[in-house]
């Protein structure tokens, strides 16, 4: 039977509603949807195609939001609908919580205070302690995964990106969601940040009972899922979301400003911005001509160097210096090939002059591009140091 105890309905805010997509957890669905029921009815339950109890189970909660998917499509779909339920019922938040039994209800005065704590443009994550006893590594492994690649195409450091316990702004978060499984909240989160909506953890707890807990994650598929958006994502943020964050820096700065704070980085160390200038040099004089400005921007997130300092060095390879760049590479070429075929002027430099001194090309550039970054790199820690004391 359900709770008998009456919700008292000041205790969470009109605009905020609790959505729980469920897939055969009938073990612990009835526990999760009594521990909310202490806190709201504002419950909006979406049952994602289950074949055990389930339904059964929610016919008891009469006076909630039931919304039954013929068949199962995935959390992700099951969160999307939910979410258009919450939207059409003038919900303005949604807080998400497992019906497996790992999250409790309690927590969710934890969310709720650190919504009012702040400007509302906030999208809210629960930080599970992930190094306590009975959580799988694969599960710690995961979710260090997620964070990373969270981080790299958002720049936001975050300790837990994989909880279902959240709470969405539901007018913030785009409006066109494209995936349906688990990696829909990836996909959320992410987009979200690019809409300039705060991201945050707060601390909650977490049960992991493998007697009555029931996972659907699928490893091996479900992981390629997430993989393949995590591609697209890096893409779409080196190619659009960086440039694009950059020029509106650009707009809202002058420009000693945006030198000052956005390419030379005040908060970097000497030496992070003398190494960000020395990798800028060798993959703007290393023979990957083309994809110099897509991997400054990528080595430097991976390596967490100066991306702007990083990108602008790349650029060492204008258009006025590449002949002279690509005739000194071939040059320097000599002292690894000495009986390769001389070449003497740099102002005849063409396709035909490079394909005949390939090899030879080749490695003196890689050869001259590690020199020049050394050179760089040394003399800008030289000077930085200086002008610190100064």
């Amino acid at each position: 039977m359900p709770n008998s105890q009456t919700p008292s309905q000041s205790m969470i805010p009109a605009p905020v509603c609790v959505l729980i997509p469920t897939y055969n957890n009938a073990k612990t669905l009835r526990r999760v949807l009594d521990g909310v029921l202490v806190y709201t009815r504002q419950v909006i339950v979406v049952n994602d195609g289950s074949t055990d109890s389930t339904a059964l189970i929610l016919a008891d909660y009469p006076f909630i939001t039931v919304q039954h998917l013929e068949k199962n499509s995935g959390k992700g779909k099951a969160l999307r609908k939910g979410f258009e339920i919450a939207k059409a019922q003038g919900f303005q938040y949604a807080i998400t919580i497992d019906s497996d039994g790992q999250h409790f209800p309690d927590d969710i005065p934890v969310f709720l205070n650190a919504l009012q704590q702040s400007d509302g443009n906030i999208l809210l994550i629960g930080e599970r302690q992930m190094d306590q006893a009975g959580i799988p590594k694969k599960s710690s492994f995961g979710n260090k995964f997620s964070n990373f690649w969270f981080w790299f195409e958002t720049g936001i450091k975050l300790a837990d990106t994989q909880s279902g316990y959240r709470l969405y702004p539901l007018e913030g978060i785009p409006k066109k969601l494209y995936t349906n499984k688990f990696e829909l909240e990836i996909e959320v989160i992410v987009r979200s940040a690019w809409k300039n909506i705060e991201v945050k953890n707060v601390p909650i707890k977490i049960l992991y009972d493998p007697n009555e807990r029931v996972s659907h994650f699928r490893p091996f598929k479900d992981f390629t899922r997430i993989s393949i958006l995590n591609t697209v994502l890096v893409l779409i943020s080196l190619l659009y979301i960086f440039p694009r964050n950059a020029f509106r820096s650009f707009k809202k700065k002058s420009f000693k400003d945006f030198l000052k704070e956005d390419i030379l980085g005040t908060n970097d160390s000497d030496f992070v911005k003398s190494i960000s200038i020395a990798l800028g040099v060798f993959i703007g004089i290393a023979p990957i001509w083309g994809f110099q400005s897509f991997l400054s921007i990528f080595l430097a997130s991976v390596f967490r160097l100066n991306k702007g300092l990083c990108f602008a060095f790349s650029n060492v390879s204008i258009p006025p210096m590449i002949p002279l760049i690509i005739w000194g590479s071939i040059q320097t070429g000599k002292l690894f090939i000495p009986s390769a075929k001389p070449l003497l002027d740099y102002n005849h430099i063409d396709f035909q002059a490079i394909s005949e001194h390939f090899l030879q090309y080749v490695l003196g550039s890689l050869f001259l591009a590690l020199m020049a970054a050394l050179l760089f790199g040394f003399s800008s820690f030289t000077l930085l140091r200086f002008n610190q004391r100064r």
